[in-house]
């Protein structure tokens, strides 16, 4: 019911963006703020609505009451409709707009969503408002909203801080951090209650997400920016002051008992059943000296596919941190080409020496995983153990069937 109901209204907030979208048009643009303007950054709260929701959202908010503005400044907006946006989101060359709105519309959509609604109002003189507004408005236009979007490094929540940054007469100093996570730890924190989604990022995020970020990398998550601007300092001519004015705490977040996953319904449950069950039908053949045939050309297949997934995100696409992926090592695209040698009887040798390279390929991945930096899940490993026991069983029954 409440995701319905969080549906009914975002499409009439979609609705009613539209119109004010189409009055901010007509809006003459650069006009001047007067001193009772403040412009401030505006930090939602992770929500379980939508996979792309449990990131949180950072936007910029300018409210000037004297001469009647309150807007919101949105860089986390893309377009569904766009012609092959699925393909294009999956190459990493999806484009995303900043949008303009009223901000009682865009607060209306995250007290919607149960999502805390947190403002920090920036310690900025009149000529930088007006610099950063300025710059925000010439960003808005038609011409210029549409970037490329990069979830890590240019995305809703750089593009407020880098808009902050360069609209400045001075420097921002961030408290320095002791200790730094990996862009995997973040992502994987920011899952915790989607173990599905968890496993699906762990899959294909490469070698390169598990490197230390820098403190600068960290603000692609919203609540990163956030913390960060409460210890930071804005230095002019030498003299220190503290980046945020002021907080308000706008929505407070819906207490909600977090939502509770059966173990059953998780990745490690459900592929250390499909070892298990490999496990006992790799002995039950053993023993009657039978093969079934199907079993290994699902499991293959499975695994040729999930590897067509990454070989396209390694060396077509275009987004960071994926390629290398030591996960590529025994989910590929050749395993395809492997169901063929299964499938056909008279290529029965093909078939021995597939599974015998990939027998020897998943065992020194195995050994050499622990001497590499790249995250394992460890729901990963009832599934490459499922392909090592199969291949492994092969590579026996053959050589028992010439003895």
């Amino acid at each position: 019911m409440k995701r319905y109901k969080w549906f009914c209204i975002h499409c009439v907030i979609v609705v009613i963006h539209g119109f004010s979208v189409s009055a901010t048009t007509n809006v003459v643009r650069f006009r001047p703020l007067s001193p009772q303007a403040e412009i401030s950054l505006i930090t939602c709260s992770p929500s379980e609505d939508a996979v792309f929701t449990v990131y949180g959202h950072t936007a910029l908010r300018v409210y000037d009451p004297e001469i009647k503005i309150d807007r919101v400044y949105n860089y986390g907006i893309f377009d569904f409709s766009k012609p092959n946006f699925i393909y294009r989101f999956a190459k990493g060359e999806t484009d995303y707009i900043l949008g303009t709105s009223s901000f009682s519309y865009f607060l209306l959509e995250y007290i919607s969503r149960g999502s805390e609604v947190y403002e920090q109002i920036l310690n900025l003189q009149q000529k930088e408002k007006e610099m950063l507004w300025n710059a925000l408005e010439w960003n808005a236009l038609p011409e210029n909203r549409v970037y490329r979007y990069n979830f890590f490094f240019d995305n809703c929540a750089t593009r407020p801080v880098d808009m902050i940054e360069n609209n400045i007469q001075g420097i921002i100093n961030y408290a320095s951090e002791s200790e730094l996570p990996t862009f995997r730890d973040i992502i994987n924190y920011c899952t915790r209650e989607r173990p599905w989604q968890t496993f699906g990022c762990d899959l294909v995020m490469g070698l390169p997400t598990d490197r230390t970020m820098t403190q600068r990398e960290t603000f692609f998550i919203p609540d990163k920016v956030k913390d960060a601007f409460n210890n930071a300092e804005i230095v002019r001519e030498g003299i220190a002051e503290p980046l945020v004015k002021r907080i308000n705490v706008i929505a407070e977040a819906e207490c909600e008992t977090p939502k509770a996953f059966s173990f059953y319904h998780t990745p490690l449950f459900c592929a250390s059943a499909l070892f298990f069950f490999i496990l006992l039908l790799t002995l039950i053949e053993w023993h009657k000296k039978i093969y079934c045939r199907f079993v290994d050309i699902l499991l293959f297949l499975a695994a040729g596919m999930a590897g067509c997934i990454l070989f396209f995100l390694s060396f077509i696409s275009v987004h960071p941190s994926i390629f290398p992926n030591i996960s590529l090592l025994w989910a590929h695209p050749l395993h395809l080409i492997g169901i063929l040698f299964i499938a056909i009887k008279k290529w029965k040798m093909l078939a021995y020496w597939y599974h015998f390279i990939n027998f020897a390929v998943i065992l020194l991945m195995s050994v050499g995983w622990f001497f590499l930096p790249q995250h394992i899940n460890i729901a990963f490993i009832p599934l490459i153990a499922s392909l090592w026991l199969r291949s492994g069983g092969t590579l026996i029954r053959t050589k028992n069937s010439k003895g």
